[in-house]
């Protein structure tokens, strides 16, 4: 058996047996890409043009949706690669980079979801004191705290993850790098044991940002129900739902990546799984942003609008 120390690559999950079908997973995974790319794409470009939306809002759905580029760029063009060569390797290095920077980005998108229920929060419940409680300043630091955790988290993981023994071989059943999957590959139940504290660390932290969500929500849906303008209940609710659906996707999927019994476990529920909480985000959240706030749909079509002065030629 080789261990860790003689493993120079990893081979993944081959999503295909045949040559057609291997290009059609290609041409597939192409698509969503390209798709992810042009949704978060589309959204970044308006809220970095369009003033109005230079708000703390905006600015931290800026932030969500270079996250979620990020995190797609992490994972498929590998994916894309291989199915569309044919092969399955990745590089021991290679597989070490994809893990950190996904942990990375995926925590970080997580951290950022808490933040925006808190401006959610502040806005609606506290909305005199909106401006001082998040500021410019305050915005910032706290994006760039999100963002810094991210990195410490990953590292952790990352470091702790190939420090453990492989013996079980170098095939991942997974299309990209994952952390349980690589654990399969442990030399023994302590090796496995041990990144399951930091497993277990994770998931507490991932439950503490999750109650505070659900705290602040309680308070803002109390708040908008004691609004006596219909309108103003519309427009709140206009401005929530959206985060509320982000978060139910993100946290339901996560959650049941790391809890799932091992007696449910197989190769295409675990990839099911790992599509849902890694690729499906990235291309749902620029749809649900978009069809439900009018003025980022507004930001969009000026950001499509031929100005006349083209058109007259």
């Amino acid at each position: 058996m080789p261990n860790s120390s003689s493993i120079s690559e990893f081979l993944l999950l081959a999503l295909a047996d045949t040559r057609q079908l291997q290009l059609l997973h290609f041409w597939l995974l192409l698509g969503i890409y390209l798709a992810a790319l042009l949704g978060n794409g589309l959204i970044s470009t308006a809220v970095a043009c369009d003033h109005r939306l230079h708000t703390p809002m905006y600015f931290f759905l800026l932030n969500l949706a270079l996250l979620d580029l990020g995190c797609i760029s992490t994972t498929l063009p590998k994916a894309m690669a291989n199915a569309l060569w044919g092969t399955r390797d990745i590089s021991y290095a290679g597989c070490a980079t994809q893990v950190f920077f996904f942990l990375f980005l995926f925590s970080t998108e997580y951290y950022l979801l808490t933040i925006m229920s808190y401006d959610r929060y502040v806005a609606i419940c506290k909305p005199l004191h909106y401006r001082t409680l998040l500021g410019s300043r305050a915005c910032a630091t706290m994006a760039a705290a999100a963002w810094g955790s991210g990195i410490l988290y990953s590292l952790l993981h990352t470091v702790s993850t190939f420090s453990i023994p492989l013996c079980q071989g170098n095939v991942i059943n997974q299309f990209f790098c994952e952390i349980p999957q690589i654990l399969k590959l442990s030399c023994s139940e302590s090796d496995y044991l041990s990144e399951a504290g930091i497993i277990d660390f994770s998931l507490s932290l991932i439950f503490g940002c999750f109650v505070f969500i659900v705290v602040s929500y309680v308070q803002i849906f109390r708040a908008v129900l004691r609004m006596p303008s219909e309108q103003g209940r519309h427009k709140a609710f206009s401005t929530c739902l959206p985060h509320i659906f982000v978060v139910s996707l993100f946290v339901s999927t996560l959650l049941f990546a790391c809890l799932k019994p091992h007696s449910l476990s197989s190769t295409s529920l675990d990839l099911v799984v790992a599509v849902l909480y890694s690729v499906v985000p990235p291309i749902v959240n620029p749809l649900i942003y978009s069809m439900r706030n009018q003025e980022l749909r507004d930001a969009l079509r000026k950001l499509w609008k031929i100005p006349s002065y083209i058109r007259k030629y």
